[in-house]
Parts: structure tokens; C-alpha cells; sequence
């Protein structure tokens, strides 16, 4: 337990620090010959890259379409209805942030336009590890649906003698997709990034991933023309801002829901009640011992932090420092401190408001800004893929009169070119 307000400075932003991000040059370096591999050798490189990371000795790239579409067939009914649920909510949602032009006319015969125009091709990275993630093909592949890219490619790797999981396969046939790529690691976003013969080069790449993913992402939007990436990744994290009267038991299960996610999680409470941290400890300790994935939220504990705070006013202003990916507010009435969130990705309010519930099924989007870019980063929204441009038409009244601004500034400049520009129109329209 941290006393806050007896804490030093140092101590303070200790409780506060993320675990490292591996980094390293070694990932850096391992990362550029695996870029440079797919650029140059296509698909030849990533069936060579899946017998080496994935253990697949007859591997292949593209998923059949006949294969995508007998896929919910291999469902049970509950485990569909599931997806079903979660991918009408997250549409739901998701189409209402359909964006509208805008058009207004800033001077008499000046029109300005804003339009928007869907991001023609777009790449959405699926992790495979331990589990397969159909929730993260609908938070990514829903947008990408709603907002009308002509090319949507799914990259996911598949390990040893395995078949890619059908409920990948449904909640990408749910979004429409039919490219479906058999690989991952850096050489998937390579090969989104550059194209092969077979996997489609597209102009922005979506997606968690490990160190690999995000190293490959961050050196392809460097390297590769018109190349963009949604956001900065990191381990996933949670911050739970309680009162006296919150639940321990339910305290203790929204930490452990993000620190199952990986060892480099890390999950922290903030209340004003010292009755609280020692409650939630013992729900955590008794819930711990019940989990499948126990070694690693164990771990993920190793990183927490148990902030005891003089009043919630002040636990929030510990939470804007931190940044948290997500946000759970266990109070009895949040709505007068809604007004103090700041800088956190996905806000989850009340009692019975649990982190997974926007993970999956709620609506909302689960890919957040984390280790603190929630300050400057936004959730995954519709507008992500959509790029935005503008239009002026002017006439001759117009361009006379928006003259005044455009010659004095381009001579302050002394851009006489961009005032030539403007002033041979207007002997024209003297001359007509």
C-alpha cells in the first residue's frame, strides 16, 4: 500500500512507472532483417518465416473462401450468438459516428468544403497466441466494413499443424472480409506494408501485437511511402478509481481481467478507503489461485500499485498522471467526477460496468492508447479509417476581395510567385 500524500516524488512516480517495453536494438535489428526478407523474397519469405517462428512445414497463406464461409458451421450456437451480439453492438455504435461533409461559405464568394473519404485499403493485425481473438477481428474489421475500404486484409498467425479457428474466420466473414493471411509477426506487417504475390499492399495497418508487431509497424510507417499506423502500442493495463462502499470481490476481478493478458500488464487502484486495498488484496489472492492463466497475472501483480488517496478528487488527479488505458470507476455515484477524467483511453462507470464488457461486447472499441499516449492518442473510432480533404471554389468577387489578405501576406513572405498568382486574375477580371 502507497500513502500517497506521504510519498516522495520519486516514490510517487515509481508507483506510477510501466514496466519496460522490450525494445531493444537486438528486436530492432532482428526486426529490419525480417522487413527486408519479405520486401524482397514476397511469399517466399513468409512460408519460410512461418516453418521458422509457427513450426509449419506445409504452410499456406491465404485462407479459402469456401473455408470462410462454412466456418460458422463449426460454431456452436452459443459461441455464435456471441459474436453475433458483440458484432451488432460494436456496428451499432460505431455506424453512428458515421462522419457528415461540411460546407460553408467563409467570405462572400469564398466556399470552403470538408470531405471524407474512406482509407481505400487497410491492414488489420490479429495476434494468435494463446487463444483465438474474434473480438479483436470485430473491433478493427467492423470499422473497416462501416467505413467502405475497397481492401481489407486480416493477417493472423497459425501455429504448428493447427487450422486458423472458425470463429476468426465468422467475425471476419461478419465484417466481409475475404483476404485472410495465414502469418504473423513482423513479416505479416511486412507484408501488408510492401505487398507479395499474394497478400495485398495496403496504406494502414491496425492491430496489437507483441515487440516484433509493434517494431515492424513503427519501421514500415518510416520506411514505406503514404504508409500510416493506428497507434503506439503496449501491455495492457487498468486503473480502478473505489470508494469505501466498493465491491473487493469485484475490484479484484477487473485487475485480474488485465493482468491475465501478459506478464508486462500492469493493473493499479486508487481509493480513499485503506479497508478497501486490504479487501481487494484478499479477493485478489483467493481469485488468483482460481485462474487458468495464474503464472502470468501473478506476474502482472508484480507491477501494480495500491494508492491509498485523502479523497476521490484526488485519486482522479493521480489517474490523469498516469494515463490508464482503461478506466473503472467503482463509486457509488460517479456522475459529479465525470468532469475530472482526463487522459484515459475507455472510461467504465459503476458497479456493474466491467472492463470486459467493452473488450467485448458493449460497443465501444477495445483497442486503446496505452503506457500513457491515452494524453495525446484516442480510442480505435470510425473516423481512423477515413483520411479527410478539403475544396475552395472562388469567384471573381470573391477572389477580389480575399485579395486584401492573400498579396500582403505573400509579399511579407516574399513569395512573389503565390502573389503573381492572385494579382494576373485580377487584371483579368479589371480587363474583362
Amino acid at each position: 500500500m502507497i500513502l500517497w500524500n506521504e510519498a516522495t516524488a520519486i516514490e510517487k512516480q515509481k508507483a506510477l512507472l510501466r514496466p519496460a517495453v522490450k525494445q531493444s536494438q537486438s528486436v530492432q535489428t532482428a526486426t529490419a532483417a525480417i522487413l527486408e526478407q519479405v520486401k524482397e523474397q514476397g511469399d517466399k519469405a513468409l512460408l519460410n518465416l512461418a516453418q521458422q517462428f509457427d513450426k509449419r512445414s506445409n504452410a499456406r497463406l491465404l485462407v479459402p473462401h469456401a473455408e470462410i464461409a462454412q466456418a460458422s458451421s463449426l460454431l456452436t450456437t452459443e459461441l455464435k450468438t456471441a459474436i453475433d451480439i458483440a458484432y451488432n453492438n460494436i456496428k451499432q455504435f460505431h455506424q453512428a459516428q458515421q462522419p457528415k461533409a461540411l460546407k460553408i461559405e467563409t467570405t462572400p464568394g469564398v466556399v470552403c468544403e470538408l470531405k471524407y473519404q474512406a482509407i481505400a485499403a487497410v491492414g488489420i493485425y490479429v495476434p494468435g497466441g494463446s487463444a483465438p481473438l474474434p473480438s479483436s477481428v470485430l473491433m478493427q474489421g467492423v470499422l473497416a466494413q462501416l467505413a467502405g475500404a475497397q481492401t481489407i486484409v486480416l493477417a493472423t498467425p497459425v501455429k504448428g499443424s493447427e487450422t486458423i479457428n472458425p470463429a476468426i474466420l465468422y467475425a471476419a466473414q461478419l465484417c466481409g472480409i475475404t483476404t485472410i493471411v495465414e502469418a504473423g509477426g513482423a513479416g505479416a506487417i511486412a507484408a501488408m506494408a510492401f505487398g507479395t504475390e499474394s497478400v495485398p499492399k495496403v496504406f494502414k495497418i491496425f492491430g496489437p501485437g507483441n515487440s516484433f508487431v509493434t517494431m515492424a509497424k513503427q519501421l514500415v510507417a518510416q520506411q514505406v511511402p503514404g504508409l500510416a499506423i493506428d497507434m503506439p502500442a503496449g501491455p495492457s493495463e487498468v486503473l480502478v478509481i473505489a470508494d469505501e462502499r466498493a465491491n473487493p470481490e469485484f475490484i479484484a476481478a477487473d485487475l485480474l481481467s488485465q493482468a491475465e493478458h501478459g506478464e508486462d500488464s500492469q493493473v493499479v487502484l486508487v481509493t480513499n478507503s485503506a479497508n478497501i486495498i486490504e479487501a481487494a488484496q484478499v479477493a485478489l489472492s483467493k481469485q488468483l489461485n482460481n485462474l487458468s492463466r495464474k503464472d502470468i497475472a501473478g506476474a502482472a501483480l508484480e507491477n501494480s500499485s495500491f494508492i491509498l488517496v485523502d479523497s476521490i478528487e484526488q485519486a482522479f488527479e493521480v489517474s490523469a498522471q498516469y494515463g490508464p488505458e482503461h478506466l473503472i470507476l467503482q463509486l457509488g455515484d460517479a456522475t459529479p467526477y465525470l468532469d475530472l477524467v482526463k487522459n484515459a483511453g475507455s472510461v467504465f462507470v459503476g458497479d456493474f460496468t466491467p472492463e470486459s464488457a467493452g473488450d467485448y461486447a458493449s460497443g465501444t472499441n477495445h483497442v486503446l492508447p496505452t503506457y500513457g499516449y491515452s494524453q495525446v492518442y484516442s480510442s480505435l473510432n470510425l473516423l481512423d479509417f477515413y483520411r479527410t480533404y478539403t475544396i475552395q471554389t472562388i469567384s471573381k468577387s470573391g477572389l477580389t476581395e480575399l485579395a486584401k489578405a492573400i498579396l500582403p501576406l505573400a509579399a511579407a513572405e516574399g513569395l512573389d510567385a503565390h502573389g503573381k498568382a492572385v494579382s494576373i486574375r485580377l487584371e483579368s477580371i479589371v480587363n474583362d
